[in-house]
């Protein structure tokens, strides 16, 4: 072979190696890439051509489906009273794909590419019939989610209602909504219009609230607080603590006061059950700062105070569902620990952060993580998957639980008449933090009942009103106590 054919031959080589090399990075390593690259429209209408699963509440109603229709794309997306679950499903889009909630979470089950469907898959081309996606079986109660959206109305806020001896989450509602559909539509153009109007609308309709929106918990942090002292063991609901009329900050000269004189206690001090049935300022921030911030930080924690909460999904299924941590401030000064003793300060939380708080006390101090899919099934309906309730830590002892159900029940019973319901012991703490100086607050309520055999447990927020958590809060949180144990 001479010199010429030598380089020819070595030429020819080399171009066959960057071909197979070329070949093998766009068929392995950028499939997924290429894939998700929304100028693919092959791979948007191979999509598209095959019915998507279905998203489902605990009852079956069908909160998001796969229609039929007579244009190229063949299956179009529909959702149920979509601003009510948007939150819950998320939405599936032809500019965007799947985004957010349970389409984004479980996006692998529901267009069919999950490794676990692979046997359906393999069905599917032996016998030429088409594949179909998984179909998805949340814990929603639909009786509980409307009620809450109906409640909430116009306001800006979120409800979040779980089982307490499973985790499951059975209300997750966060207003303003959106409706999903608007996004769903096959006109690239109009899509694009909605999301655009969406993503652009200062109320931020978007933003599931129940789980990725922090807010000061304000006089609901007390139980955390009260559970604090109640494990140190230098405290029962009987002792006494420093209270009074007002305590200033230390090292300040800001004066803290109680909402009512009946906070204030006697000569100066109160029991820690009356504490937090009249919800002392001035007796919780002067707790604070005798426990400390390690003993509250450390108490928070087990609440789940600083962790991101997955409730579905991982990433061989899509991308989970999270939330947002809630933080309790890293702070060595007196002062701000006095402020995030009350909630306030830049002490902050999720409504499903609160929820858990709740959830906790009623499930004997043992708090159960929190879960929204309970089973996924295959099209011919067989389980892929169940979920089983896994415990995500003991907060405390269910001595502990005891007393702060007792003392959640005092709350009702001595300062919230107003949120008792008839034969049902209820248990709760309200609520209202302080967002600006034109007197607007954030308003909570949490509990659960009954308080001797919990089967709900609840947080509901409202924001930026100038009413208090009992007024405004309190009310979502008793109704829906009613629907849930009718």
């Amino acid at each position: 072979m001479n010199k010429n054919l030598r380089q020819l031959f070595t030429a020819v080589l080399v171009l066959f190696v960057v071909l197979g090399f070329s070949t093998t990075l766009l068929m392995t390593v950028r499939t997924n890439a290429l894939n998700a690259d929304p100028r693919n429209t092959r791979a948007l209408y191979q999509e598209y051509g095959l019915p998507r699963g279905s998203i489902l509440a605990s009852d079956g109603t069908v909160l998001a489906e796969s229609d039929a229709v007579n244009d190229s794309f063949q299956y179009q997306r529909k959702y149920s009273n979509g601003a009510v679950y948007a939150p819950v499903t998320g939405y599936y889009s032809i500019t965007s794909r799947a985004d957010r909630g349970i389409e984004a979470s479980s996006n692998e089950l529901l267009s069919g590419q999950s490794d676990s469907l692979w046997w359906e898959r393999f069905k599917s081309q032996l016998t030429g019939t088409q594949n179909r996606g998984a179909s998805i079986e949340t814990s929603i109660s639909t009786k509980l989610q409307t009620l809450a959206y109906k409640l909430l109305g116009t306001q800006s806020g979120s409800v979040v209602a779980i089982e307490p001896s499973t985790g499951r989450i059975l209300a997750m509602v966060s207003t303003p909504s959106y409706d999903p559909n608007v996004l769903a539509t096959h006109n690239s153009q109009n899509a694009a219009k909605e999301y655009t109007s969406l993503a652009s609308n200062t109320d931020n309709p978007m933003l599931n609230r129940a789980i990725n929106q922090y807010y000061p918990p304000g006089s609901t942090f007390k139980v955390i607080v009260a559970a604090a002292a109640l494990e140190s063991g230098k405290y029962d609901t009987t002792t006494e603590i420093p209270a009074g009329s007002s305590y200033t900050l230390p090292g300040t000269s800001t004066n803290l006061t109680n909402a009512t004189s009946t906070g204030n206690g006697t000569d100066g001090k109160i029991t820690l059950d009356d504490a937090l049935a009249y919800s002392s300022n001035t007796a919780f921030s002067q707790l604070g700062v005798s426990l400390g911030q390690n003993t509250l930080a450390s108490q928070a924690e087990k609440f789940g105070f600083g962790s991101s909460m997955i409730l579905d999904g991982s990433t061989a299924t899509g991308l989970p569902m999270k939330s947002t941590a809630s933080n309790f401030p890293d702070t060595t000064t007196k002062d701000k620990l006095a402020l995030a003793s009350i909630g306030q300060g830049d002490n902050v939380e999720t409504p499903l952060q609160n929820a858990m708080v709740a959830a906790a006390v009623a499930n004997g101090g043992k708090l159960m993580k929190p879960t929204i899919v309970d089973r996924v099934r295959a099209s011919d309906l067989s389980v892929l998957s169940k979920t089983s309730p896994q415990e995500y830590s003991q907060a405390f002892s269910s001595g502990t639980a005891s007393k702060l159900t007792s003392m959640m029940e005092d709350v009702v019973t001595k300062d919230a008449p107003e949120l008792a319901i008839s034969n049902v012991k209820v248990a709760a703490k309200t609520g209202t933090a302080q967002i600006g100086s034109g007197g607007s607050n954030d308003a909570w309520t949490i509990g659960f009942a009954p308080a001797e055999n919990p089967k709900i447990a609840v947080a509901v927020v409202v924001h930026n009103v100038t009413t208090y958590g009992v007024d405004a809060a309190g009310p979502i949180m008793q109704q829906i106590m009613k629907e849930a144990l009718q």
